[in-house]
């Protein structure tokens, strides 16, 4: 049985940072509440409450709720309409899909002056001769039931035929209460034998086939065992998932593939556009400290663990762990790691290695080259003419064809000398000289 508390209504005040006195709207929907309780006390300014889907049996403790506009009670246990006389500000009531047998207890509704919109679709009132006219005829005050808008006319009808259609309709609701108490005790009866003698020692999965596969009435009964098989099935999965040992996580295939994981469920992009390296961009959360990041670059795959959360990714190619980078952003926060391709990196230092032997090749050329050019001037220097037996009486004869000015600045190694005369030598001026 789950009961009204105050933390199950803060969850539904969220949006006014879960204050309950200024609330107007609580949505209470599909929490299998039994019982109406404490609303009125906690949030006494309440215009809208959904209370639909749920095992309430009885409208209770709402009587305090001064500007209640709307009420939804829709898919529940209740059979009886009473205790909303003093909600004056209603103008709608939702019961579809309830167990309305005592269609006479909407005169309790008369006094609600604002009521103008009512549902009871679904509800066994609903099967009754004169049913719409014996409520439109009651309740004045309305201007549409069950979704369609009551017409002048059809008010006057029913105001005027309702004494005999009153009388017409509490017939058949004795005889409806008369079959329910029949329904009751028979149903009363049956769940008891069911859960002693046929659910008792049978399998949890068989019993729960075995339930949903049997036809069954429609009756508040049915539906407080129907909530009582669900509960047991979430109770038997709840252990089960208990019991179960933690599930172990594989990062590699039989034959040493390593699998795509992505734990931590974050988006990702991989761009393999670049024909020499891989970019992986991890969309990791913008304000999680970086310590909490590990990364992890192999040949063949790479993994980075968030929050102890794996995310790993097989690479089509091998790369090279050595020069992969990872960095993160500082705007946001997104995690990038480059990845260059093993035969990238091979490609290049081959592409190094050729231009290394074509440098070395060409510093041998200038070599031979300068060898040459030392031997050619070696060589050049021998074709000078050799006049004496000393290296001093070379003439070089190279510079023959520089103009004539020039021939006063060369500094002859070889001079012509004069032969000094004998002692004896006497110069006679008669005689006339050598030709």
């Amino acid at each position: 049985m789950v009961f009204i508390t105050v933390e199950l209504v803060r969850k539904s005040a969220e949006h006014h940072d879960r204050e309950l006195a200024p609330l107007e709207e609580i949505a209470l929907h599909q929490k299998n509440i039994e019982k109406i309780e404490y609303l009125q006390d906690w949030c006494p300014k309440l215009k809208i409450l959904l209370l639909q889907s749920n095992l309430i049996a009885k409208i209770e403790n709402l009587n305090k709720l001064k500007y209640l506009n709307y009420l939804n009670l829709a898919m529940n246990n209740i059979e009886v309409i009473e205790n909303l006389d003093r909600c004056e500000s209603l103008q709608k009531l939702d019961l579809t899909l309830n167990f309305i047998g005592n269609i006479v207890s909407v005169e309790s509704l008369v006094n609600i002056y604002n009521l103008e919109t009512l549902y009871l679709t679904g509800n066994p009132c609903v099967d009754y001769d004169n049913y719409r006219h014996f409520v439109v005829g009651t309740l004045p005050q309305l201007t549409s039931l069950d979704g369609h808008d009551i017409e002048r006319s059809e008010r006057i009808q029913a105001l005027q035929n309702l004494p005999h259609i009153r009388s017409d309709i509490l017939f058949e609701q004795e005889n409806y209460r008369h079959l329910r108490r029949k329904q009751k005790t028979r149903l009363d009866q049956n769940i008891s034998e069911k859960w002693e003698k046929v659910y008792k020692d049978m399998d949890p999965d068989e019993r729960n086939k075995k339930f949903w596969s049997e036809k069954c009435e429609h009756a508040p009964e049915v539906r407080y065992e129907m909530e009582r098989m669900r509960q047991m099935k979430l109770q038997a999965e709840s252990e089960d998932k208990n019991d179960e040992k933690p599930r172990e996580l594989k990062l590699f295939a039989p034959d040493g593939r390593p699998y795509n994981l992505n734990q931590a469920k974050i988006d990702f992009t991989f761009s393999d556009w670049d024909p020499d390296q891989y970019t992986l961009d991890l969309a990791v959360y913008k304000y999680m400290d970086t310590s909490l990041v590990d990364v992890d670059v192999q040949s063949n795959y790479v993994r980075a663990t968030i929050k102890e959360k794996i995310f790993q990714l097989h690479l089509p190619e091998e790369v090279d762990t050595v020069n992969s980078k990872a960095q993160r952003s500082q705007t946001t926060g997104h995690l990038v790691i480059t990845m260059p391709k093993a035969k990238a990196i091979a490609r290049k230092l081959e592409m190094e290695k050729e231009m290394y032997n074509e440098l070395r090749f060409d510093k041998k050329e200038i070599k031979k080259c300068e060898e040459f050019t030392r031997n050619s001037q070696r060589q050049s220097k021998r074709e000078f003419l050799e006049i004496g037996p000393e290296p001093a009486d070379v003439l070089d004869f190279t510079s023959m064809t520089k103009p004539r000015d020039t021939y006063k600045q060369i500094n002859l190694r070889t001079k012509l000398t004069v032969k000094k005369p004998s002692p004896d030598f006497v110069d006679d001026p008669e005689v006339p000289d050598l030709i």
